[in-house]
C-alpha cells in the first residue's frame, strides 16, 4: 500500500478521531512498519496482546477486542478502524468509552448483554491476567465475578444488562470501568 495517507483521508481521520494531523502520520508510520500490507489480521493482533501478557493466554480476549475493532467485519484490521478504536480507547469520553466497552459485552449485538456473553470476555480476562492479579475471594472466578456485576447492575432482574444498565452500574462499580482501561495502554 501506499505508505502517504492521501489529504482526504488525513482530514477524515482528523474528524472522525482526537488526533491531531501530525499524531495520525506518525501513528500511521509506525502501522506500515508492523504492518507492511496496511491491514492488521487476526493472528498479528493476537500476537500484539502476547507480548504484553506474556503469562497468560490474550489470545481469547484478542479475539473479542478484534472484533469490536474490525468494524467492517471483513477480517482485517485496516489504519482507519486501527485509529478509530484508538481514539476511543485512549482518548474517548467516559461515555465513548462505555459504549465501546458495551460493544465488546455485547458479542452478538443484539443491544444487550447477558450473563453468558458477560463471562466469556471476563473468563478471557482472566486468562489473559493469568496470575498476574490477585483477586479478592468474592471475585476469583469469572462465573462470581459476573454474578457480582449482574447483582449490581441488572436492576430489573430480567438476566440481561442494557446500555442504560451498564451505564449505570458502571459508575457505582469503579472496577468495570478499571478492567476496561485494561486494554488502554496496550496499543
Amino acid at each position: 500500500t501506499n505508505s502517504k495517507l492521501s489529504s482526504e483521508v488525513l482530514t477524515e481521520l482528523q474528524n472522525s478521531t482526537k488526533f491531531e494531523r501530525k499524531e495520525i502520520q506518525q501513528w500511521h508510520k509506525g502501522f506500515l512498519k508492523d504492518c507492511p500490507s496496511g491491514e492488521l489480521n487476526r493472528t498479528d493482533f493476537k500476537g500484539i496482546y502476547k507480548q504484553f501478557f506474556p503469562f497468560g493466554d490474550p489470545s481469547r480476549f484478542a479475539d473479542y477486542i478484534f472484533e469490536v475493532f474490525d468494524r467492517n467485519h471483513n477480517g482485517t484490521i485496516d489504519f482507519t478502524e486501527f485509529l478509530q478504536a484508538l481514539s476511543i480507547t485512549s482518548r474517548g469520553s467516559s461515555e465513548e468509552k462505555l459504549k465501546w466497552a458495551f460493544e465488546l459485552y455485547d458479542i452478538d449485538g443484539d443491544g444487550y448483554i447477558t450473563k453468558d456473553e458477560m463471562l466469556k470476555i471476563v473468563d478471557a480476562i482472566y486468562r489473559m491476567v493469568g496470575s498476574m492479579v490477585q483477586l479478592p475471594e468474592d471475585e476469583d472466578t469469572p462465573e462470581k465475578r459476573v454474578e457480582k456485576i449482574f447483582h449490581l447492575m441488572d436492576k430489573n432482574n430480567d438476566g440481561r444488562i442494557d446500555m442504560a444498565e451498564f451505564e449505570e452500574g458502571s459508575h457505582r462499580d469503579p472496577l468495570i470501568m478499571q478492567a476496561l482501561n485494561l486494554y488502554d495502554g496496550l496499543v
